[in-house]
């Protein structure tokens, strides 16, 4: 009996997170559209250099590059290592420390990005992962809309939201219009990393590549915290939904550690 209370109570525990979570996701408004605050920790205001792995087809190469040049205006972004086959893709592996950034054909499942960030139990991202879903091949003869896709689900593991939900164009990669001027970050997008990163903690989530990314980060995280903490698994699960619109949809799944697996769908519209 006493067990049977137990499991109910950690039930209502983790019922409870979620309601406290689905609490933090307003619509995202122009003036503020970082993404419940989530970033990646750091000990130095000098050096983020962020590892990303790349597990995209050529056909994607292009928007790849340009979305990292991009976005290294405000945070340094590196390329670490290039995983080509099906398997690989598919799965989107996590690895802790870093981002990895997929395309593949995930089904017509209703989604054309997802972008995943595990956070650590003191409120850090500590990974991420990007997909853009190429069963929705069709979309990307829009124009404009592999680089935009690309971009948001990026912009999503740094740490930000949209700047509107409505379709308006806010001439960034982070709203939802399909307007040729919304396929990069803008300015504002840059102000709000800024504003992310604009002060130190007491570890480093992620892995410290120095000045050549070649996959063989240094991690100087506590023992068991950031990119120290690597037996969570490489799979997240989807959880509970606690937000949808007509564009998007964010799940929240918890952690074994204590953290959070959060889910960014960019729904098929």
């Amino acid at each position: 009996m006493l067990k049977i209370k137990l499991i109910r109570l950690n039930k209502l525990k983790i019922l409870y997170r979620f309601i406290v979570v689905a609490s933090l996701f307003p619509v995202m408004v122009v003036a503020d559209h970082n993404w419940n605050n989530y970033h990646w920790a750091r000990m130095d205001n000098t050096v983020f250099r962020l590892e990303v792995i790349n597990s995209t087809t050529a056909e994607w190469g292009s928007s790849y590059d340009q979305t990292l040049v991009k976005w290294s205006v405000a945070i340094p972004l590196d390329t670490v290592k290039k995983e080509d086959s099906n398997r690989v893709r598919k799965r989107c592996k996590m690895q802790a420390g870093q981002i990895r950034v997929c395309n593949a054909a995930y089904g017509f499942n209703g989604w054309l990005g997802l972008a995943t960030i595990g956070i650590d139990a003191n409120g850090h991202i500590d990974r991420g992962t990007a997909k853009v879903n190429d069963s929705y091949a069709t979309y990307w003869t829009i124009p404009g809309e592999m680089n935009h896709v690309m971009c948001q689900e990026v912009g999503h593991l740094l740490g930000l939201g949209h700047t509107s939900e409505d379709g308006t164009s806010q001439k960034t990669c982070m709203d939802y219009s399909t307007d040729p001027d919304s396929q990069w970050p803008n300015a504002h997008d840059y102000e709000e990393l800024s504003k992310l990163y604009g002060h130190l903690d007491a570890y480093n989530s992620y892995l410290d590549s120095g000045d050549d990314a070649g996959g063989e980060g240094v991690c100087n995280a506590p023992p068991g915290k950031g990119c120290n903490k690597n037996n969570i698994g490489s799979r997240a699960p989807m959880g509970f939904r606690v937000h949808k619109s007509a564009h998007q949809e964010i799940w929240v799944a918890p952690r074994k550690d204590g953290g959070l697996w959060i889910h960014h769908v960019r729904l098929v519209n």
